[in-house]
């Protein structure tokens, strides 16, 4: 299920590249916090707390109570975390998307494989992850963590495709035909057959006596 948390945060006025340089030497975050037809609103966070929250549950899938100014908490949503190009454990700025209990949600969930397929484990096989995420539709408070795909049967040659997959109380809206793991046949490397030259075995090398030699040879 989602993790919930508490971030508190502050309405901001002040808007631009210097404000938000200020803010971030202050400790605190530039955030904006939108949806559920509400207009977007500018907040600001504070640096520690907010990576104090992410040490602890995963951000994309973090369920938050937001208290802005103090007031009530609304469900949000971590929709994009920005970070500092050149020292990306900086978060120069944070997307909020609040939500509501009774309303259901398009969010990503990771897929972790589970077990060593078969057909690696027997037959040296290698073992494909095209898909590493899925699409859902679920209630906010029923956003799984991650959905675990156990591929200990899978044997070569053999693939679980998405429409093969279920996830508790989430409709998942990926493509049914999509893979999410395969196995392969393990790779042979192909040795190039020898052109030219090196394709013809080299033939010793006679060498021929002239006429005079022979005449030699029969005089001795």
């Amino acid at each position: 299920m989602a993790i919930k948390h508490s971030l508190a945060a502050e309405s901001r006025t002040t808007k631009g590249k210097g404000a938000a340089r200020t803010l971030r030497r202050a400790g605190r975050v530039p955030a904006v916090i939108y949806g559920h037809h509400r207009e977007p609103a500018s907040l600001t966070v504070e640096a520690a707390a907010l990576n104090r929250l992410l040490t602890v549950g995963h951000a994309a899938r973090a369920l938050l109570d937001v208290a802005v100014d103090g007031k009530a908490p609304v469900k949000a949503l971590l929709r994009e975390i920005q970070r500092d190009p050149v020292r990306p454990q900086d978060i120069v700025h944070i997307d909020l998307y609040e939500v509501k209990a009774d309303e259901k949600i398009i969010v990503k969930v990771p897929v972790h494989l589970t077990g060593t397929a078969d057909g690696v484990r027997n037959g040296g096989g290698i073992l494909e992850h095209p898909i590493r995420e899925l699409t859902v539709k679920v209630f906010p408070a029923d956003i799984p963590e991650h959905f675990e795909v156990d591929v200990t049967a899978l044997a070569i040659g053999k693939s679980i495709h998405v429409s093969e997959l279920s996830i508790p109380k989430a409709e998942i809206m990926d493509d049914g035909a999509l893979v999410v793991a395969a196995v392969v046949a393990p790779r042979v490397e192909e040795v190039a057959a020898p052109t030219g030259d090196a394709a013809t075995p080299a033939e010793p090398e006679v060498i021929k006596k002239g006429k005079d030699e022979e005449a030699e040879a029969e005089e001795k």
